[in-house]
């Protein structure tokens, strides 16, 4: 049954944890179901190297994103089974978008996991190791933000990527202007402002030779119009036309998340319960600091899943 004020909400990049899902594949066989297709397109058993496997390991681009995505359309097909609502809208935050347009029927998952490989592996050599930097600003208005950035550039790059939710934003770019900014940020009175640990500056115009490179395997790819209507994060809105969303997942690359405009628009069009759908609880904790009306539920154990499956 559909419910138009609930939406679905997917994780992105820093959800990623050694041992996760693993209550939720002992009682739901599809699960290991979902991992065996995964491992099967990347040519590695991807739910041994999660449960078994190293931090350090994971944490790699491409690998974190097909795992990211995995265990979202695990969950997802959990919720089916168990015959939870429909949601009336969905929204992913950066690699989580695919998530999002899987458990749309606006890709099919094998050709998704395909494609966030290539994605993570294009992001990750499309800047030099050590060459470009992210920083997390926290307690700063998004214009003193931008304006900074400008100031800090350089010649270089350093831009606003993420609008996590209100006071939170995720700058990058190159290594050094990141650190300038950095620096300008705590002079302007950011309450937090830290270097994170990430190798690429993810969502710059950096990221530009990556989208290219992968925007001929989006292009050869099929997709459909989503089942769900699906936030992007380039604009904050949704789409129907499958050619459009392939340019939208293109552009997505190299240009700002924007968190926040996604789930005031989700919020605009009668949302008021969210379900984050796969790992963790950062971008439920994100939509409820942006709206504090929201009723937020999780999904990545057992607990946290009969909870959000008795509530609605």
């Amino acid at each position: 049954m559909k419910k138009e004020n609930l939406g679905f909400i997917f994780p992105g990049q820093g959800s990623q944890k050694i041992g996760m899902l693993s209550d939720l594949a002992a009682r739901y066989p599809v699960v290991g179901r979902t991992f065996e297709e995964a491992s099967d397109v990347l040519g590695y058993d991807l739910w041994d190297l999660v449960q078994n496997g190293e931090q350090e390991a994971i944490n790699l681009t491409e690998r974190t994103q097909p795992l990211l995505l995995t265990a979202s359309v695990a969950v997802w097909r959990i919720w089916e089974e168990r015959q939870g609502s429909e949601p009336g809208l969905m929204a992913g935050h950066s690699l989580g978008e695919w998530s999002a347009l899987v458990c749309a029927n606006a890709v099919a998952f094998q050709d998704a996991v395909k494609l966030v490989r290539m994605r993570g592996a294009f992001m990750q050599d499309a800047v030099a190791p050590g060459e470009g930097a992210m920083g997390a600003i926290m307690g700063v208005d998004d214009d003193v933000i931008r304006s900074v950035c400008e100031q800090s550039a350089q010649g270089g790059v350093v831009s606003a990527v993420n609008y996590n939710s209100p006071g939170q934003v995720v700058i990058a770019g190159d290594a050094a202007a990141v650190a300038r900014a950095v620096d300008g940020l705590k002079a302007a009175g950011a309450k937090r402002a830290v270097p994170l640990p990430v190798s690429a500056p993810f969502h710059t115009s950096l990221m530009r030779p990556a989208a290219d490179r992968l925007a001929e395997h989006i292009m050869d790819t099929a997709f459909s119009a989503p089942s769900v209507p699906v936030v992007h994060n380039v604009h904050a809105r949704t789409e129907s036309d499958p050619e459009v969303i392939k340019t939208l997942m293109i552009e997505q690359i190299y240009s700002p998340v924007l968190w926040v405009d996604c789930i005031k628009t989700m919020v605009d069009q009668g949302i008021d319960t969210m379900v984050e759908c796969g790992a963790g609880k950062v971008v439920g904790g994100l939509a409820k600091r942006i709206d504090k009306g929201l009723n937020v539920y999780a999904t990545e154990d057992c607990d946290s899943l009969d909870q959000s499956l008795t509530s609605l």
